[in-house]
């Protein structure tokens, strides 16, 4: 952390070590903000940014992502092996399992250029 009279500067590897930190429990967000002096609202938004993926130096290609794998009782057999993947900034891309892979990647990669 820079100290600039009353406003606080946070680094890039600081942001990414706090809210990856904020992550690890149910309630780890209003403790995590705490005990850094932040507010959990500001904490909130850089963790919003984590998931678009902007809290990201410009060289860095990798992000984290969530990944939930559920079925519920009322889905048709034909939608088990179906992926959604989304991608930063909300876009969902929905697949087959057997979706060839060069295929989605050249998708992924088009969507991302955007």
């Amino acid at each position: 952390m820079v100290q600039t009279g009353a406003r606080r500067r946070w680094t890039l590897a600081e942001k990414q070590r706090i809210v990856a930190e904020s992550a690890g429990a149910p309630r780890a967000v209003s403790a995590t903000a705490r005990r850094y002096g932040i507010s959990p609202s500001h904490l909130f938004w850089w963790r919003r940014l984590a998931r678009e993926g902007r809290l990201q130096a410009d060289n860095e290609t990798t992000a984290f992502a969530r990944v939930v794998v559920a079925r519920e009782a009322s889905e048709p057999d034909g939608a088990l092996g179906r992926i959604e993947i989304v991608l930063a900034g909300g876009v969902r891309v929905i697949v087959d399992r057997n979706v060839d892979r060069d295929a989605l990647v050249r998708v992924i990669s088009a969507v991302e250029r955007r």
